[in-house]
């Protein structure tokens, strides 16, 4: 790993800010009538065209995958990618886009969970506040405290749980992918079989004779390359110069910038309680990625103080 954590932070911070934005105009295109479903097809599409062409002519050696892993592959993509893009953006179009990701970032705190009960990780006071603290977060976010607010968003609630759920599975899955292949190839592959599912269980080729404007066209662009790929590659960057623990705390300014950008640009606003709800979520997130980046430095600070020489001063 590289030691530059300015360029570190300065990437992994406007990566933050893209992703933030595509789900803000995400929600101006579903006001113009583009649906859910039809963006998220674009979207993949373009993504997987995108990095084909990237690969093709400077890195062909990423397209590699073993044979046996097209099955890793098809549930990575096909079934968890495809999951996660569709309940986000069906999200956004029902709640309030910084509510809508408060929500997905309710997945690092479900892996940390899942992990306790199925790999047996050890149930620490740490973990134990993590989950408490983002459960009465998420209670506040979706508006717990107010039955009409629940009723009104049910739908959009349920789609932003989903997408923590699937994208906490994709997390975890796709982890495993990364220990074979690069973090490019395994996103490759995950937005390749996504965009196939996405032209089996949708009328292909739906955006072809759509007729969209040429300033939805730019925006549908603009989320595909501004919010989806020049963000992932930032990300990739920073964590090459930050640990990825750090650059994970980091991220957290997403749903942070997405509530800026719903105010000024859509008019949006989280009601007090929400925005305490919010930050209860992204403290949670912190805590336990603290955590984290204590049990990795733990092993090494032991390994170190190991090799030191007798009688050696720190």
């Amino acid at each position: 790993m590289t030691s530059n954590p300015a360029k570190g932070y300065l990437c992994v911070v406007a990566a933050a800010i893209m992703w933030a934005s595509s789900g803000v105009a995400g929600k101006a295109l579903f006001a113009g009538g583009i649906t859910p479903f039809e963006l998220v097809q674009v979207r993949v599409t373009v993504s997987t065209l995108l990095l084909a062409i990237a690969f093709g002519l400077h890195s062909r050696d990423l397209f590699r995958i073993r044979g046996r892993d097209f099955v890793y592959f098809f549930i990575l993509g096909g079934v968890a990618m495809a999951l996660v893009q569709i309940t986000y953006f069906y999200a956004v179009s029902k709640i309030q886009v910084a509510a809508a990701i408060f929500l997905q970032y309710l997945a690092p705190i479900m892996v940390a969970f899942f992990s306790i009960c199925f790999w047996k990780e050890r149930l620490t006071l740490i973990k134990s506040l993590s989950i408490v603290i983002s459960l009465g977060g998420c209670y506040l976010v979706v508006g717990g405290y107010n039955l009409h607010l629940i009723q009104m968003n049910r739908v959009g609630i349920l789609c932003g749980l989903a997408s923590a759920l699937c994208f906490a599975s994709y997390t975890l899955f796709g982890e495993r992918g990364m220990h074979r292949y690069s973090p490019w190839t395994v996103l490759f592959y995950a937005f390749l079989f996504a965009t196939f599912t996405w032209h089996i269980i949708y009328p292909p080729f739906q955006y072809l004779k759509a007729g969209y404007s040429l300033n939805q066209w730019g925006w549908l662009f603009y989320i595909s390359v501004i919010g989806t790929l020049i963000p992932f590659a930032l990300f990739f960057i920073g964590v090459n110069f930050i640990r990825s623990t750090r650059a994970s705390i980091t991220a957290t300014l997403e749903p942070i910038s997405a509530g800026f950008f719903a105010y000024f640009f859509l008019g949006e606003a989280l009601e007090p309680l929400q925005v305490v709800g919010g930050t209860m979520v992204v403290g949670a997130i912190v805590l336990l990625q603290l955590r984290r980046e204590h049990d990795e430095l733990a092993p090494v600070m032991i390994r170190s103080r190991s090799n030191k020489k007798p009688g050696r001063t720190p």
